[in-house]
C-alpha cells in the first residue's frame, strides 16, 4: 500500500497522544480510589459501573481517529484486474520432434493437454487465437473469446517436418495486428506465447539463418509491443525414431530465451507436464490481468465512521453519554 499524500500520515500522533492520556488518566483513577480509606464504604455509596465495556467507547474513537488520519493521507494499493480487450496467440510448435516420448505420453500430448487447461483457466472475454508451425505456419483459430473452438482446434494437433519459428511468430503477428483498435484509437494489449521443443530450422528465406529470422521477427515483435512468452518443452534426452534411426532432439532452451528478450517477454522452460501447467498459470497471470491502482481512500473513510458510530454507541448503552 502507498499514499499520495503521506505527510498527512503525522496525524496519527494525535490518536496515539489521545490513548497515552487515557492511559495516564486510567490509571490515577486506580490509585484515588485505592487511597480512599474504607473500600467498603465506596463499594456501598459509588454506583456500580461497567467494567472493561467503559473502554469500548474511547478505544472505538481512538481508532477511528487514526483510521480517519491514513484516509486523509490517500491510501492506495494495486489490484490485479482481467483484461477484456487483450489478444493473445497461442503459438505451439508441431514439428517432428514433438513425437518424443521423455514427456509421457508423448511431448505434442503433454503439450496438447496444458494448453487446453491454458486455455480454459482465462478469463472472459480475452482475444486468444491458435496458431501452429512445422515446415510452414497456419492459423487454425483466429482470435476469439468461443474457447470451445478452441480446446477442439488443440485437439486436432498433428505434427510434421521441419520448425519454422520465424514464420509461426510472423503469423501471429499479422492475427493480433488485424485486430481492430479500442475506442482511444490505440491498439488493444497483446501477447504471443511460443511453445516449441527445439531450435528453428526454417527461415522466412532460403539464404537466411533459421535462428536469425526468428529473432528478427521477435523484434519486430518488440517494435509492435507485443512481448513473446517463450517455453521450452523437453528434456536434453529427447529422441525420435526416423526411418527405424533413432534421432536425439534436444530441447533448446538457449534460443528460446533470446526470442523471449529479443521481444521484451519472458522466458521459461518445462521438463514436466507439471512444469508446463505450472508456466501456463504463471503466464495467464501475466498477459491475462494487469495492475490497476485502486484508491482506498473511500473505504478508509467508510471504515472510520463506522468505528466512530460503534463508539459513540457503546457510550451510550454502558456510560449513558457520548462524551
Amino acid at each position: 500500500m502507498s499514499f499520495s499524500s503521506p505527510w498527512w500520515l503525522l496525524l496519527l500522533l494525535a490518536p496515539a497522544a489521545v490513548a497515552v492520556a487515557y492511559l495516564l488518566i486510567q490509571r490515577r483513577r486506580s490509585r484515588t480510589v485505592v487511597r480512599f480509606t474504607s473500600v467498603e464504604l465506596l463499594a456501598s455509596v459509588a454506583p456500580r459501573r461497567p467494567g472493561w465495556q467503559r473502554h469500548v467507547s474511547a478505544v472505538g474513537l481512538i481508532a477511528a481517529l487514526g483510521v480517519l488520519a491514513v484516509a486523509l493521507a490517500g491510501p492506495t494499493a494495486t489490484e490485479r484486474v482481467a483484461l477484456e480487450r487483450a489478444t493473445v496467440m497461442l503459438t505451439l510448435d508441431t514439428s517432428a520432434s514433438m513425437k518424443a516420448d521423455d514427456i509421457a505420453p508423448s511431448r505434442l500430448a503433454a503439450a496438447q493437454a496444458q494448453a487446453r487447461d491454458f486455455v480454459t483457466d482465462l478469463p472472459d472475454g480475452l482475444q486468444v487465437g491458435l496458431v501452429s508451425f512445422d515446415t510452414q505456419a497456419r492459423t487454425l483459430v483466429a482470435p476469439t473469446a468461443n474457447y470451445d473452438e478452441l480446446v477442439g482446434a488443440i485437439d486436432r494437433l498433428q505434427v510434421g517436418a521441419g520448425t519454422a519459428t520465424a514464420a509461426g511468430i510472423d503469423t501471429a503477428l499479422a492475427q493480433i495486428a488485424a485486430r481492430p483498435p479500442g475506442e482511444s484509437g490505440a491498439p488493444t494489449p497483446a501477447a504471443i506465447v511460443l511453445m516449441s521443443d527445439g531450435s528453428p530450422t526454417i527461415a522466412t528465406t532460403p539464404d537466411q539463418n533459421p535462428i536469425d529470422a526468428a529473432l528478427a521477427e521477435a523484434a519486430a515483435a518488440k517494435a509492435a509491443g507485443v512481448p513473446i512468452y517463450t517455453i521450452a518443452f523437453g528434456t536434453a534426452t529427447g529422441t525420435v525414431e526416423v526411418q527405424g534411426q533413432v534421432v536425439p532432439v534436444p530441447y533448446d532452451p538457449h534460443t528460446m530465451a533470446q526470442l523471449a528478450e529479443a521481444s521484451g517477454g519472458r522466458a521459461f522452460t518445462a521438463e514436466s507436464a507439471d512444469q508446463l501447467r505450472d508456466v501456463y498459470d504463471q503466464i495467464g497471470r501475466d498477459v491475462a490481468y494487469e495492475e490497476q491502482p485502486v484508491d482506498l481512500t473511500g473505504r478508509f473513510t467508510g471504515a472510520g465512521l463506522v468505528l466512530a458510530l460503534i463508539a459513540c454507541c457503546a457510550a451510550l448503552y454502558w456510560n449513558q453519554r457520548v462524551v
